[in-house]
């Protein structure tokens, strides 16, 4: 990295070398049974340069050649973004988060196996004529960058997740279900997945049907993070700010939302698979409130953004797959209330608890409008959950939704790596069903 920044620094006013390599063992089930198990590696330097005031950029997993990606990044520079931002320097203070716990790669390949086996068993001894898929997933990832302003930052991350999807079909009826966890430690208890699962198959286990007009909804975890997460993050995002299209751009410090509504994006929490001490660009990591009260409180920035709108970057530049920077979430966190699940089902004597929606990102994200069919839900009657509903579609606006919620849950957990939320419960959602 050092030999490749020299010989940028002579071409350029600006340079910075990014190099990350990762280890990854996937072990997955199909059907019930072990379908394979692999092992990949991979490894990536990505150059970017600042010449005659235009970004230049280019990648190689191929170490070895550094002239050849100095040329590329100086022949891309030609044709470059006008760079508005410095690179940071040494002066720079890195939280100590930790991401790494070296029991991960100890973890031995039949522990692995036998987690899975695990998942599946406890779920079809509840159910035996379900078809289960299940992953096992161990990992570490190295990351080192260095610029020509002194700035330098590396750290090791591991990470270890496991979950299961189950498919019940009988005649024309299709339940789906399915639960999964991550951590930067390993993860050995499956019960807090199959619990869930065994959960979702008993209030499964019956139909319902619904009528045709707008209900309350409570939104589990889940139903939050597949019906409502997407289009915050493209309207938090500050590169949608910038070009005009967020509608909530021009509304900093404006209450949007509900005033129990608190967002943050937060990448310095412990041992989360999303947390670093620096963001791609070397930026120290930081809490970043988002909503506060209601209020919107910040967007997210990377450098190149931030310098454009004239603040200061948030920590929250992103390479996806090794490629130019821009603003990238790293972990949503919706603060939870003190009203229980079951207290939220008792209040409503006809609603719906939407578990997942499917197909809610094909809505004008950046407007807040979602629609979805509703891929696991329950009807609520007389404050209890009486059935499974079926062809069934909710759609909204994410702005209206979250401008009035009745109650935020106590039941805060992560979906997938990147969003912690507590169920939201909403007085009025609209619903359409075929019944």
């Amino acid at each position: 990295m050092e030999s490749i920044l020299a010989q940028a620094q002579k071409i350029a006013e600006q340079a910075e070398v990014f190099i990350a390599t990762s280890e990854e063992m996937p072990v997955q089930f199909e059907a019930n049974r072990l379908k394979h198990i692999q092992s990949k590696q991979s490894s990536h330097i990505a150059l970017r340069i600042i010449r005659n005031g235009r970004i230049g950029y280019a990648i190689t997993t191929e170490l070895d050649r550094s002239r050849d990606l100095i040329a590329a990044a100086v022949e891309t520079a030609e044709f470059g973004t006008k760079a508005a931002f410095e690179l940071p320097s040494l002066t720079l203070a890195y939280p100590q988060i930790e991401v790494f716990d070296p029991a991960v790669e100890a973890v031995p390949l039949e522990d692995m196996v036998n987690l899975g086996q695990n998942l599946i068993d406890q779920v079809r001894g509840h159910s035996p004529e379900l078809l289960c898929d299940a992953e096992v997933t161990k990992g570490t990832v190295s990351v080192r960058i260095l610029n020509s302003h002194g700035g330098q930052v590396a750290y090791q991350q591991s990470i270890f997740a496991l979950g299961i999807e189950g498919q019940l079909i009988r005649d024309t009826d299709m339940l789906f279900v399915g639960e999964g966890q991550s951590s930067c430690h390993p993860l050995t208890d499956t019960r807090a997945i199959t619990e869930v699962v065994i959960r979702q198959l008993e209030l499964a286990q019956n139909q319902a049907s619904l009528p045709t007009k707008s209900l309350p909804v409570i939104f589990t975890p889940n139903g939050v993070a597949s019906a409502l997460v997407s289009p915050l993050m493209a309207a938090f995002n500050g590169k949608t700010v910038l070009e005009g299209a967020s509608p909530i751009g021009e509304r900093l410090g404006e209450p949007v939302f509900d005033g129990k509504l608190h967002l943050a994006d937060d990448p310095t929490l412990a041992y989360r698979p999303e947390s670093r001490p620096a963001d791609d660009e070397g930026m120290p990591s930081q809490r970043t409130p988002l909503i506060a009260e209601g209020k919107v409180a910040s967007f997210i920035y990377d450098l190149q953004t931030a310098a454009l709108a004239h603040t200061r970057s948030t920590g929250n530049g992103g390479r996806d797959h090794g490629g130019l920077p821009h603003p990238t979430p790293s972990a949503y966190v919706i603060t939870p209330g003190k009203t229980t699940f079951e207290e939220m089902v008792g209040d409503i004597r006809e609603g719906i608890v939407i578990e997942h929606l499917m197909g809610a990102g094909q809505g004008n994200i950046l407007s807040g409008d979602f629609s979805g069919n509703v891929l696991l839900g329950y009807k609520i009657e007389n404050g209890k959950i009486v059935g499974r509903v079926k062809d069934t579609m909710v759609s909204g606006n994410v702005y209206q939704v979250l401008n009035k919620i009745s109650a935020i849950g106590s039941d805060a957990r992560w979906v997938g790596s990147s969003v912690s939320t507590p169920s939201l419960y909403c007085p009025s959602v609209s619903v359409a069903s075929k019944y």
